[in-house]
């Protein structure tokens, strides 16, 4: 399944229990659309919080983030891993 790396920006100040929270409201509906987060990091002191994961589509993470509450502001395929 290919993977995606999508990024959320305006998060100043997020701490780890504000980024734990976010990634397990998308855990909890990520099944419905097939997708499987992996995992998220976050930089509080700039705001941009950063979600790996497997989709079928960039469109169903999109819908789960935003159904989770945290719509992202760029979602890019990772064709490469090394």
């Amino acid at each position: 399944m290919p993977q995606f790396m999508d990024v959320h920006r305006g998060m100043k100040g997020i701490s780890a229990d504000q980024l734990m929270q976010a990634h397990q409201a998308d855990l909890a509906i990520e099944d419905e659309e097939g997708v499987h987060f992996e995992k998220a990091w976050a930089d509080p002191e700039s705001g941009t919080v950063y979600c790996l994961s497997e989709a079928p589509s960039a469109e169903a993470i999109q819908r789960v983030h935003e159904r989770a509450g945290h719509r992202p502001d760029e979602i890019h395929p990772v064709p490469l891993t090394a």
